[in-house]
């Protein structure tokens, strides 16, 4: 039986190196939103540094903070909706929020 690689469940891999610009600025968010077919609001970024979750709000995207030991949130701006102590928390209320 072959191994299923990570990359193999995803429907897409996108950098921020193809529209040269990094997060926070919204053009990677934009273009993720795009390259999907989808509305920016439909996308939602997972990270456990608020510079990315405060760049995918200010993009009009969802988020979902990772509070791993050592990381904050930014008091300022906009919150994600979820933010849960790990990524399996993390999981599991996107597929709670989420999945219809």
């Amino acid at each position: 039986m072959a191994l299923l690689a990570v990359r193999d469940i995803f429907d897409a891999v996108i950098s921020a190196d193809s529209v040269r610009h990094l997060k926070p600025a919204p053009e990677p968010y934009h273009f993720v939103a795009k390259t999907l077919g989808v509305d920016v609001s439909e996308v939602r970024l997972v990270a456990a540094h608020s510079w990315d979750v405060s760049g995918a709000l200010a993009a009009g995207c969802r988020a979902a903070f990772v509070a791993r030991p050592g990381m904050v949130l930014s008091p300022i701006g906009a919150q994600p909706d979820i933010v849960e102590a790990d990524i399996a928390a993390v999981v599991d209320r996107i597929v709670a929020v989420d999945v219809p």
